[in-house]
């Protein structure tokens, strides 16, 4: 079947291949046809080594498919099933899954740095799927808890979108921080993300909601999904004063993955608010923040991985909320491309100038 594999960080090319194979499906296992991926910024910092990940390997991670195979014991799916693949599957007995927090489960994730699903070349060499999904390839295997079940209603490029950005952004707004109505938030980012927290924000009842991004070109989307305001970060301080009096907003959302985005969220919101961490930031980028601050300013640092809540539950509320129009995810498509534009769309992700970008398979 054909890929798209990483051989090292920092590889100016992906190499799109023709001779990739899967490992058996195991007991648990799901084989999954992919329909619909994402090129997700979070692809984007595998191939750059921001989010280290074993080599080589097939990026892609926000993807959605059919059911194609199942392994021994699996009950919950049936081939011709529609699924949206979860890269945090619950197993259901760790610490993480016991107190309900499912999203930070690394049962499975562990799983993937040891266990390389796919093959290439005359002799087999392993390769391993990004956070053990690798959906830049026709098919992938995945525990049965990885492929969650999916309204056949929902299009294959709608439902990948759920399974990342949508998912992160709005379920920061609902599980993580809460937004009630009357609400004032702030979005630092408003790439697929952070428009998907305009969105969440919108839908929570949020009254005055302000997207923050340097590229202007951006402002215009942000407000049709949802932000009553816009302003690059150099006018935040003008915003501040014109939207809340100078007070700062309730809620300050970082959805970029850099210190620099986390200190304009925090320099967004007022004493006592909420600052949510959403974008997945280098393990070596430190936040410049004083010991003096983090105390009398009063603010409460939030991370929210994944949405902070349960797929199981999500993805389907989500599919739901779209079916109903009230979340707008077609407008948040850049483009639909093949597998073998994918260089080409790495290269327009870096330029920052598109959103999501969807491979769709034949």
């Amino acid at each position: 079947m054909r890929g798209a594999l990483l051989h090292a960080v920092g590889d100016d090319k992906l190499d799109i291949r023709d001779d990739i194979t899967l490992t058996p499906v195991g007991p648990g296992d799901v084989r999954v046809r992919i329909r619909a991926t994402g090129v997700c910024h979070s692809d984007l910092s595998v191939l750059t080594g921001v989010l280290p990940q074993p080599l080589p390997i097939i990026p892609g991670h926000e993807g959605a498919g059919e059911v194609a195979e199942v392994g021994e014991g699996v009950t919950a799916l049936r081939p011709g099933d529609h699924v949206i693949i979860n890269w945090t599957p619950a197993c259901g007995d760790c610490p993480s899954c016991t107190v309900g927090q499912p999203n930070l489960c690394m049962t499975y994730m562990m799983k993937s740095f040891a266990e390389p699903r796919f093959r290439f070349g005359g002799d087999d060499t392993p390769v391993f799927g990004m956070a053990g999904c690798g959906t830049w390839a026709e098919e992938i295997i995945v525990p049965w808890q990885g492929a969650i079940k999916v309204d056949p209603d929902v299009p294959y490029e709608v439902a990948a979108l759920i399974g990342c950005g949508v998912t992160t952004g709005v379920g920061a707004v609902l599980n993580t921080a809460k937004v009630r109505p009357g609400a004032t938030v702030a979005v630092v980012g408003c790439g697929g993300v952070g428009l998907s927290v305009i969105q969440g924000a919108r839908i929570s009842g949020a009254t005055t909601i302000l997207a923050i991004d340097p590229l202007e070109s951006k402002h215009e989307l942000a407000k049709k999904v949802g932000a009553t305001h816009a302003c690059t970060p150099d006018q935040l301080p003008d915003a501040i004063g014109t939207l809340t009096g100078g007070q700062g907003f309730d809620h300050g959302f970082e959805a970029v993955g850099k210190s620099a985005a986390i200190m304009t969220a925090w320099q967004a919101t007022r004493r006592g608010g909420d600052v949510i961490i959403v974008g997945a930031g280098a393990m070596d980028d430190q936040v410049p923040l004083t010991a003096f601050s983090l105390l009398f300013d009063g603010k409460n640092i939030l991370s929210s991985l994944y949405g902070g809540g349960d797929v199981r539950r999500d993805f389907s509320l989500f599919a739901k909320l779209y079916k109903a129009g009230k979340l707008d995810l077609d407008s948040m498509i850049s483009s639909r491309i093949k597998l073998g534009d994918l260089n080409e769309a790495v290269a327009a992700l870096r330029g920052g100038e598109v959103l999501r970008q969807i491979v769709l398979f034949g």
